[in-house]
């Protein structure tokens, strides 16, 4: 895993399109990871690569507070997925919070995406409640936590 930088940006968006691609006619739109603006964060650091042969094949996208993780995205390029990177992903964001000492990881996705609750779940992952997406009308944020133990 190493630090995004600028000159990474395309290779983080085309990778978050492709990765979240099946989602659009799911949610009838582009998942909100699809729409953003990856500069700024690469910038402040909250983008991670993990490359195979020099290719960009995963992303985390991850925010620091005061006292938790906050999980942005996880994107895995779609010929690589199913491989584990995703669990790697989650590992290495378990190790940044421990590292900061933070006591837990925190993220949000949309309801509709069953199959990534259902992961996040196996993970470890406890939902913590529902809410309305304030971005986007008619969608509804499932919001999950893990605990980091030392």
């Amino acid at each position: 895993m190493r630090p995004a930088r600028l000159e990474d940006l395309a290779a983080v968006q085309s990778l978050t399109e492709a990765a979240y691609e099946p989602y659009r006619a799911l949610l009838g739109g582009p998942p909100l990871p699809v729409t953003e603006d990856y500069g700024p964060r690469i910038v402040s650091g909250e983008v991670w690569l993990r490359e195979r042969d020099d290719v960009v094949v995963a992303l985390a996208v991850f925010e620091r507070h005061a006292d938790h993780l906050l999980i942005f995205s996880i994107a895995v390029a779609p010929g690589c997925q199913g491989q584990g990177l995703g669990i790697e992903l989650l590992q290495f964001l378990d190790g940044k919070a421990a590292e900061w000492n933070l006591p837990e990881v925190r993220l949000y996705t949309n309801s509709r995406m069953e199959r990534n609750i259902a992961l996040y779940r196996a993970y470890g992952f406890q939902e913590t409640g529902r809410r309305p997406n304030p971005y986007r009308p008619g969608w509804t944020l499932v919001d999950m936590t893990k605990s980091i133990k030392d």
